[in-house]
Parts: structure tokens; C-alpha cells; sequence
């Protein structure tokens, strides 16, 4: 089997492949360690090489999980296997041949669901950007629709890997937009899971303040809702616990979603940039789709989502999180962290996170409670679904992130939220949040548009998904690397 024959080839198909002889899990990893070998050079999304360690996991007795012998990237960021290499995308820790203590719960997740695991993909310094993945340790990962531009962060690698067609699917985690933002840049699906649905154990209890959940990019709809029944569940002591499902995600797939009532943002708040010509243009098309489907479009959305200040408290709770993280290091190092460690963009985070009061950090988990109860009350008012893009613009050039001369962090922040006005609000609700590829732009780039369903209710997303998919399918839309 060479390694053409599998790369576009979803998860569900490569584990049916397995499932019924037609092929071996080595030959599906071989194929893919030939693909990362020819297209890592160039795109630059997988770090970490285990090559050797998953054709000896391939030849065993891998475990009869629903993805078994499938080729698979874990993160190298908020999810670890114990003895294995876990940078962070961070040169401080990548000297220091930091091993992960140990493996978390949805690491263990995925190698029960029969996944091998061929190395990890890359990820921004400390998960600082939510844009680009350029590191010092690792280097620049570039979109496979426009070797010129950012994948998206922080789950850039993953999406990259996949969208290149190195992996079918590829672990990732979204604490304020870094799965949907990556997919939609990259032309794939990704869902955020609701608040409490992956645990984020063992080390940790919740993820700044509980915004943060785990999951999956891939190309498909049924790979999304697959890859969610893997992550899904809690553990003993999470602090989250997510209302159980009626029924597998997967068997949402195809199940009709009735006729929804849909709301849709229009445009950005007003202290932000207004949504570009092709964020508009991608919204119209969904709009057309979902009508087509018969679904009621409402010219409505929550309450306070037009409001300025939107965006203000969010990073109040991320450089909190941030500064608190480096303490363990610290602690580890047996000395202080100076700006010579860090990336100039990520010690500004850190400085800042550490002048934060803690009064100043209440508010953000005051704003985040109140516009819950605000964001709430619009689905309990008989709505089901909301439709915004996922970003503003399309994914930008490489650099183009980076902190600027004379700016301060805030500057940087506010300079991202005019990419990404709305994907923190769904983390701090806690709602499920899909991006899907459905348009492309003029310049031949996929452009993400977000479907937000009530907490809880994942189902209702896989199904207008699935539903959407089928009507205007993008599985054959595939990137000039190809």
C-alpha cells in the first residue's frame, strides 16, 4: 500500500479498513511516516518522531478500540504520556529534555481507542498565540492552502498535519477558539466540546478557570463525532461534569436535526474591526445553505453580543493562568524565569498575569457569569442555533502576529480579537461550538463558519453538521500541497 492510496481517506475509513482486513494497522502507519516524511519539510507540523516505537505498536496487540490501528498526532500541549518528550513548543523546555511525568487521561483515551500515535504536533510557546504556531524550538508551521500563511493556533500542527494529509485525525484543545480557529483556516471540522465533557486529569481539575476543553481536528463530520466519543468522560474529581448524552455522538451522524430555528451575528462589536468582505460572504453562504435545508433563519442572537468591551476581560483570566503555570517550572529550575526564556511575545503575557490582582481576576469570572445567564436565556427563548463566522478574516501571513515595535501586550490582544471577536465567548459559556469549511474564498482559501448550539447539546451540532455536509460536501476540496 503506498502512501497515496490512504491520505485522503477519513479516520472512519481507515479503521473500517482494519476492521475488515483490507488492511493491516503497519501498512496504514507506514503509509503515513512516508507522507510526514515527504511533507513535514515543507509545512513543518509534526515534532517529536516516534516513528520506531508505532511500527512495533502497529505489529502487536494494539487495543480493540474504534479507531484501531489508525495513524494519529497527539498535541504537544495539554495532553502528555508519561517518560515521552513534552516541549510546549517552548526552547526552555525542549533543552531541558523535559519528559511528561504523566500520561493524562485523554492521552490514555486515545490509545485505548486503538490510535497509534506517530509523534506529536507543534504547538505555539506555552500555547501563547491564538493564531500562528512560530517558535524558536520548533519553527514556523505553514497552512497547507498557502505555504505564506498561519494554520491557526494553538492546535496550528494538528491542523496542519491533517489538512496536508499526513494523518486523518489529530488530537487538539480549545480554551478560546484553538481548535475551531485552526480548522477554519485549514479547511476542516473542529468542535469544542462543551464545559465538563473531556476530563483534564490528572494534573489539573479544570484549565483557566474551567474555559478549556480537549478534542479533535479532522476532516470529516463523522470523524468529529467519533473523536468526541473517545475524549468524552469524566474521571474521578473533574470539576466539570457535562450532561450525559442520550446516545454515542457517532450515532448522531445522519440523524435528522428537525426544523431548527436559527439565529445568526451579523458583525463584529463595535470597538472591534468589522467582519471582512469574505467573512460576510461565508455567512451568506451558510445562511443560504441552512434555509435550504428548510431550517427558520432569525434575524436574532444573544443579548450583549454587540456590546464593546466583549473582549476586554479574557485575558485576564489567560495571563493569570499563564504567570500561574510558570511557578512549577520555577520550582523545577531552582531559580527565577527571566524574558532570556521566553519568546518575546510570551514574557509580556507572563509580566502581565503576575500584576493581576486578584480582585481584577473576579472579573473576569463575573463577566463570564453574567453574559452565561444573558447567552443562555436567548436558547431558552425557543432558539436552537447560532450562526457566526469563526473568524473574522482569513488566516493571516506568517509574522504577522508577532509583538510589534513600541506595542504592548494589550496592543497585541487587541489586534487578535479583530481576527477572532467571538470564539472566547463560547469557552466562557461553556457551549459546543463547530466550525466547518463550507466556503472558500476568491483566493482559493476555506473560510470557517461557526454553528453554536445550548450547553449540553453537542447532539444537535453532529446533526446539522452531518445534515450541512451532506448537502454541500467538502471532502474533496483539497489544498494546492496536494
Amino acid at each position: 500500500m503506498n502512501s497515496e492510496e490512504t491520505r485522503w481517506l477519513d479516520a472512519t475509513e481507515q479503521a473500517a479498513l482494519v476492521r475488515n482486513h483490507e488492511a493491516t494497522p503497519i501498512e496504514l502507519v507506514e503509509a503515513a511516516i512516508s507522507r510526514i516524511e515527504r511533507l513535514n519539510p515543507t509545512v513543518n507540523a509534526v515534532i517529536h518522531e516516534r516513528f520506531d516505537q508505532a511500527r512495533e505498536e502497529a505489529l502487536g496487540d494494539l487495543p480493540p478500540g474504534p479507531l484501531r490501528g489508525v495513524p494519529f498526532l497527539l498535541k504537544d500541549l495539554g495532553a502528555m504520556v508519561e517518560g515521552e518528550p513534552h516541549t510546549i513548543g517552548a526552547s526552555l523546555l525542549k533543552d531541558l529534555d523535559f519528559r511528561a511525568p504523566v500520561t493524562s487521561y485523554v492521552a490514555q483515551k486515545f490509545i485505548d481507542a486503538g490510535l497509534v500515535r506517530l509523534g506529536s504536533s507543534t504547538a505555539p510557546e506555552f500555547g501563547a498565540s491564538s493564531l500562528s504556531v512560530e517558535t524558536n524550538a520548533f519553527g514556523q508551521t505553514r497552512n497547507p492552502w498557502n505555504l505564506a500563511r498561519a494554520a491557526g493556533a494553538s492546535s496550528g500542527g494538528a491542523a496542519a498535519a491533517v489538512a496536508s494529509g499526513m494523518v486523518p485525525i489529530a488530537h487538539g484543545n480549545d480554551a478560546g477558539g484553538s481548535i475551531r480557529i485552526p480548522a477554519a483556516f485549514c479547511g476542516l471540522v473542529g468542535l469544542k466540546p462543551s464545559r465538563g465533557r473531556t476530563s483534564q486529569g490528572p494534573l489539573q481539575g479544570e484549565s483557566l478557570g474551567g474555559v478549556a476543553e480537549h478534542g479533535v481536528l479532522t476532516r470529516t463530520v463523522r470523524d468529529a463525532a467519533l473523536g468526541l466519543d473517545v475524549v468524552s468522560g469524566n474521571m474521578p474529581g473533574d470539576t466539570f461534569v457535562a450532561p450525559k448524552p442520550n446516545r454515542s455522538f457517532r450515532e448522531e451522524v445522519d440523524r435528522s436535526p428537525g426544523r431548527l430555528r436559527i439565529g445568526v451575528v451579523r458583525g463584529a462589536p463595535s470597538d472591534r474591526a468589522p467582519f471582512s468582505q469574505d467573512a460576510e460572504d461565508a455567512l451568506k453562504h451558510a445562511l443560504t445553505l441552512v434555509e435550504d435545508l428548510g431550517h427558520e433563519l432569525r434575524d436574532s442572537h444573544p443579548d450583549g453580543l454587540d456590546e464593546e468591551g466583549l473582549n476586554e476581560l479574557w485575558p485576564l483570566n489567560f495571563s493569570s493562568g499563564f504567570a500561574a503555570g510558570m511557578e512549577p517550572i520555577e520550582q523545577a529550575l531552582g531559580r527565577s524565569l527571566t524574558a532570556d526564556d521566553f519568546e518575546p511575545f510570551t514574557w509580556p503575557i507572563i509580566e502581565r498575569g503576575r500584576r493581576i490582582s486578584a480582585t481584577e481576576y473576579l472579573k473576569y469570572f463575573e463577566w463570564r457569569n453574567d453574559i452565561t445567564r444573558r447567552t443562555a436565556q436567548w436558547w431558552a427563548d425557543g432558539n436552537d442555533i447560532l450562526v457566526v463566522p469563526t473568524t473574522s478574516a482569513v488566516a493571516p501571513q506568517l509574522g504577522e502576529e508577532k509583538l510589534r515595535p513600541g506595542e504592548t501586550i494589550d496592543d497585541a490582544f487587541r489586534r487578535m480579537f479583530d481576527f477572532i471577536p467571538f470564539t472566547h465567548l463560547w469557552n466562557a459559556t461553556g457551549q459546543p461550538a463547530i466550525s466547518l469549511p463550507i466556503h472558500t474564498t476568491g483566493e482559493g482559501l476555506p473560510f470557517g463558519v461557526t454553528f453554536v448550539a445550548a450547553y449540553g447539546r453537542e447532539d444537535v451540532l453532529i446533526r446539522l453538521a452531518s445534515q450541512i455536509e451532506a448537502a454541500s460536501p467538502w471532502k474533496d476540496s483539497l489544498p494546492p500541497l496536494s
